[in-house]
């Protein structure tokens, strides 16, 4: 997935001395944890470097981290090599023009809700959630129930 738009929701604040301040959605995060533990990968790839990225790709158990990313194509055919998947088992959400290749050859494309139109005219599917405000967890909630494993992910917190 892509961060910025995605995973926050597209604001970066810029201080007087250099410092950064992205906003993130604790439910996107995590929808981002909750996948991993039904051994699912998560990969973030995204334009800019920031240490901010680093920082929360480590929180909610990212496995790879791609920054300073001009062709996202490349890095998911990288991807795909590196995982051994094959393109219809890949999610990709994105936002903005430069996630339409992805989105065109992956096996579930996702739009989030504010995305741009160009990229929801390609995506299988558009989240009713805007980018960083819940459109992540949105969608790894649906990708855990529909392979069914939804059910144990609830039994441990229903105990």
């Amino acid at each position: 997935m892509d961060i910025d738009g995605v995973l926050t929701d597209g604001r970066i604040v810029l201080g007087n001395y250099g410092d950064e301040l992205k906003f993130f959605d604790v439910q996107d995060g995590l929808g981002m944890v909750l996948l991993r533990e039904a051994d699912i990968k998560t990969v973030v790839m995204t334009a800019r470097k920031s240490r901010i990225n680093e920082r929360r790709a480590k929180d909610v158990k990212v496995v790879k981290l791609y920054q300073k990313v001009r062709d996202k194509l490349k890095i998911y055919e990288k991807v795909l090599r590196k995982f051994r998947v094959r393109p219809e088992e890949v999610c990709f959400i994105g936002d903005d023009l430069i996630d339409i290749p992805v989105l065109k050859r992956v096996g579930f494309g996702v739009a989030v809700q504010n995305a741009a139109e160009e990229v929801k005219d390609v995506a299988h599917y558009v989240t009713q959630k805007k980018g960083g405000r819940g459109a992540v967890r949105e969608t790894t909630d649906l990708i855990l129930k529909t392979q069914n494993k939804w059910g144990n992910i609830l039994e441990r917190y229903l105990k």
